[in-house]
């Protein structure tokens, strides 16, 4: 079943509107979606290299804008609709000092949190919260989403045969693996931030 739903991302990834699906779901993750773009991104590149960095840059556009909307999220709406998103995640005891947090280290947080596996969403409402400076949000969240994005599809675009083939071979552990980073994420953000 799993190389079957595998085989499908794949075709899917070829399909005209893949890189529409690809920006909404770069833009929603950025303020309330739970898939990371990387899901989409991955068998979007593999399977058409030759666009990788269009495909980076959609993915990089698309969670800056969304970064805006969990931005204004936590600006303007945080005590109704922000406060949900955290609480949806389990992320609400933590997210006082994180907002805290911001008044002294805001950009690098903005900075190291956008390459890591820790929701980007967090990122978006709290410094929205926490009003952080909305232009050098902006900056830094083109720094980091860029960087992740490219260097996603810069990777796949130089050595993407041997990985496409190496996944193939090995799809129910990297799947899991996967998963794992995903939770990791999210329960490294709830017990230890």
């Amino acid at each position: 079943m799993l190389e079957r739903a595998y085989h499908w991302t794949m075709r899917m990834a070829t399909h005209r509107k893949a890189p529409q699906a690809l920006f909404w779901v770069s833009f929603a993750e950025s303020s309330f979606f739970p898939i990371p773009p990387d899901a989409m991104l991955i068998p979007m590149v593999l399977a058409d290299r030759s666009k990788a960095w269009y495909y980076a840059g959609v993915a990089t556009v698309a969670s800056v804008v969304g970064g805006l909307l969990g931005y204004a999220i936590g600006y303007f709406v945080y005590e109704t609709l922000g406060q949900w998103v955290i609480n949806l995640y389990g992320l609400a005891s933590q997210f006082e000092a994180y907002r805290a947090a911001y008044n002294q280290w805001g950009l690098w947080i903005i900075l190291i949190k956008g390459l890591t596996p820790i929701p980007y969403k967090l990122v978006t409402i709290a410094s929205g919260a926490a009003a952080f400076d909305i232009w050098v949000f902006v900056a830094a969240s083109i720094v980091t989403r860029g960087a992740r994005f490219f260097a996603v599809a810069t990777l796949l675009y130089w050595f993407g045969e041997p990985i496409r083939e190496f996944i193939e071979r090995r799809l129910t552990l990297l799947t899991t693996a996967f998963v794992v980073l995903l939770v990791g994420g999210f329960v490294v953000v709830r017990y230890f931030i």
